[in-house]
């Protein structure tokens, strides 16, 4: 019986490859700004629609946000605007390097 591949081994296997693993590194922060957005929807118990309300924009504007972060590269009011909307406040850090 063959095992299928999971998510899990696609993505060990990509990340064995150098170049791969350092571009993966470097979109962890977008990746890390989507989970706390998503993670904060969730804890405020609110749908799309509701936050799309409560930002006053409509529902695809949030759905595509959510979906495509990578590639729009929200701006910092946006990013403001959703966090209050999902009763939160934005706090950035500056993290010197190793």
């Amino acid at each position: 019986m063959n095992h299928r591949p999971t998510l899990e081994d696609f993505k060990k296997k990509i990340l064995n490859n150098p170049k791969s693993k350092q571009l993966y590194d470097e979109l962890e922060p977008e990746y890390q700004l989507l989970s706390e957005l998503l993670a904060a929807r969730d804890a405020a118990g609110l749908t799309q629609a509701e936050v799309a309300e409560r930002m006053g924009t409509n529902k695809s504007n949030i759905s595509r946000l959510e979906n495509n972060l990578l590639k729009l590269s929200p701006t910092f009011a946006t990013i403001k605007k959703y966090a209050a909307a999902v009763n939160c406040h934005v706090e950035i850090h500056l993290v010197r390097d190793r």
